[in-house]
C-alpha cells in the first residue's frame, strides 16, 4: 500500500501518544478512528506495542475506536460520552435511521472524528462522542429530519440496545474474500472487485488488499457503503462441491 503524506502525519502522530504515554506513564488517547485511521494504526501495533495500546468504542463491539496507549490496568477511563437522543413526541415522529442522526450532527459543524458509533432502538438514538463536543450535542442537537429531540446523558447503553444482526445462509463456490462479499451484497463479480481496488474493504480492521484471500471462521468484514458481516462458519458441502456458510450480517 502507498501512503500519503496524511497517512504518514497520522502515523506520527500515533507514534507521538504512544511515545509521551510510556515516558509520562500515564494513558494517552487519539480520537475516534475510522476504519482507515485504525488501518494504519494497525500496521504500526508491533512497534507501538511496547507502550500498551487497547481499542474501546463505548461498548462492545463498536466500528468506530478510540485508541488508549498505556498499560492495561483495568480502568475504564476512555474519554467517551453517551449521548441519549429521544423524540419529544414519538407518536409524532419519522423513523429515524442512522443516516438523519450522523447528518443532523455534521450539520452541527461537529467534527466526524469526535463521533463514535450511534445505535438506534425503538426510534430512540444512542450515540458516544468526545466530552469535547457533548455539550453541543446537548444543546444544539434539536432536530432530526422533522423530528424534535431532546437529548440527555446516560451512563451506558441500556441493556439489549447494540447494532442489530441476522444470521444469513449463503451458497458459494469458494471462501474468498471477494466470493463472500459477492455473496452477502449480491454483487457481480466485477463490482465486488471494485470495492478492493478502491479500498473499500476491511478484515478485523485491517484493509484487505488481496481479493483472493481466504477469509477465516470468526473474521469481520467491513464494507464502506455497505455494512460488516461476521463469517461464522462452514456448514456443509453441495453436491456440487459448493460451500453452504453461515455469516452474521449487521443490519
Amino acid at each position: 500500500m502507498i501512503f500519503t503524506e496524511e497517512d504518514k502525519q497520522k502515523q506520527r502522530r500515533f507514534a507521538e501518544l504512544a511515545e509521551r504515554s510510556y515516558m509520562n506513564g500515564r494513558h494517552t488517547f487519539t480520537d475516534f478512528l475510522g476504519m482507515s485511521e485504525l488501518d494504519l494504526l494497525l500496521r504500526m501495533k508491533s512497534e507501538l506495542d511496547y507502550a500498551g495500546i487497547t481499542l474501546f468504542g463505548g461498548t462492545d463491539g463498536c466500528e468506530r475506536v478510540i485508541a488508549r496507549f498505556g498499560e492495561d490496568d483495568g480502568t475504564d477511563d476512555f474519554p467517551i460520552v453517551c449521548v441519549e437522543a429521544k423524540p419529544a413526541e414519538q407518536k409524532f415522529a419519522d423513523p429515524l435511521t442512522h443516516r438523519d442522526l450522523l447528518g443532523a450532527l455534521m450539520n452541527l459543524e461537529i467534527a466526524r472524528e469526535k463521533i463514535g458509533d450511534i445505535f438506534l432502538q425503538n426510534n430512540v438514538a444512542y450515540l458516544f462522542c468526545s466530552p469535547s463536543v457533548a455539550p453541543v450535542i446537548l444543546s444544539e442537537l434539536k432536530k432530526a429530519k422533522h423530528t424534535t429531540l431532546r437529548c440527555s446523558v446516560v451512563e451506558a447503553l441500556p441493556a439489549g440496545v447494540s447494532g442489530k444482526t441476522e444470521e444469513k445462509f449463503l451458497q458459494v463456490a469458494s471462501l474468498r474474500a471477494d466470493v463472500l462479499v459477492a455473496g452477502v451484497y449480491k454483487l457481480s463479480r466485477e463490482e465486488s472487485l471494485e470495492l478492493f481496488r478502491t479500498h473499500r474493504v476491511f478484515a478485523d480492521g485491517r484493509l484487505l488488499e488481496n481479493n483472493s484471500a481466504a477469509v477465516a471462521e470468526g473474521q469481520t468484514l467491513s464494507v464502506r457503503g455497505f455494512g460488516r458481516f461476521r463469517f461464522q462458519a462452514v456448514h456443509s458441502m453441495s453436491k456440487k462441491g459448493k460451500y453452504n456458510v453461515t455469516i452474521e450480517l449487521s443490519v
